[in-house]
């Protein structure tokens, strides 16, 4: 990695460690080995959403080029959002591509995100299945969102009706994790879902 690059990812990692963020445990910033090409960032589910009281880890990839450049941001942690897929955990935000600036820096990424999960644009999305519940049928929506914050980020909110039907796709020999994204495609809709995975 090139000298630039290097000095301004550690300048910028003192930065986040520093913030009054990371004093409230919003935001987070780890070393992936002693490289600072690959980093690991963590941020806390938003308060008032679907994703609140959850632990979300993203993968953090620094380029040669960067500041000039934007790191390649993606969520390991599983997530429901219109504008992050439910599958790769690639994100469609602007700052991440075509609105870079050489000015932002990984706190500004991680609060970017943390202001994407408070406010979605359904309309720009990344998962398109996620992004048409979200506008045709926001409660089930809050519902799914708030299951896979339980299920994969940690967060407090079980939801024992979904949880049955996840269990009754399981006894006919589907997977937990396909049980689950078929169900929240479709709604909750066992047979839809049911119909989906055996077809």
């Amino acid at each position: 990695m090139n000298n630039i690059a290097t000095q301004r990812i550690k300048r910028e990692f003192k930065e986040v460690i520093k913030s009054e963020e990371l004093a409230k445990c919003s935001i987070k910033v780890d070393l992936i080995g002693d490289s600072y090409t690959e980093l690991k960032g963590e941020i806390a589910g938003p308060p008032d959403t679907p994703y609140e009281g959850g632990t979300f880890f993203l993968e953090i990839k620094v380029p040669e080029t960067y500041p000039f450049n934007p790191p390649k941001v993606r969520f390991m942690t599983k997530i429901w959002h219109p504008n992050i897929s439910s599958v790769t955990g690639a994100i469609c935000l602007d700052i991440l591509k075509d609105q870079w600036a050489a000015a932002m820096t990984l706190r500004t990424v991680l609060l970017s995100l943390q202001a994407l999960m408070a406010a979605a644009e359904p309309d720009d999305p990344q998962d398109a299945v996620v992004a048409k519940q979200y506008k045709e049928y926001p409660e089930i929506f809050a519902k799914t969102a708030s299951h896979w914050t339980n299920v994969y980020a940690g967060g407090p909110n079980k939801n024992s009706e979904f949880d049955t039907k996840i269990q009754r796709l399981i006894d006919m020999g589907i997977e937990r994790d396909q049980a689950r994204g078929a169900l929240s495609t479709y709604n909750w809709d066992l047979e839809r879902a049911t119909e989906q995975l055996f077809s």
